[in-house]
């Protein structure tokens, strides 16, 4: 979908929290300490705004564990999942 937003939300180990980063932005979006108190219901998707995006969500080692995209009706429909 044209003029999605893309979001990295990662562990930042020199911080020791979880960060919510724009694609191509040096600076966090917002910061969270915990993965579980962002990814509980509606906060990422509070976190971006009306605009949405999409959110890359990795696992503390680095490895992407899922994709989700706010609102859900922005969601690429040919996309699986």
């Amino acid at each position: 979908m044209a003029n999605l937003r893309k979001f990295t939300f990662s562990y930042d180990k020199g911080k020791d929290d979880w960060a919510l980063t724009e694609q191509g932005a040096s600076r966090a979006t917002k910061r969270f300490k915990t993965k579980t108190e962002a990814t509980k219901s509606g906060v990422l998707s509070d976190a971006l705004g009306k605009k949405g995006g999409s959110v890359r969500i990795k696992k503390q080692d680095g490895k992407i564990q899922e994709e989700r995209t706010f609102p859900r009706s922005r969601d690429p429909k040919k996309t699986p999942g």
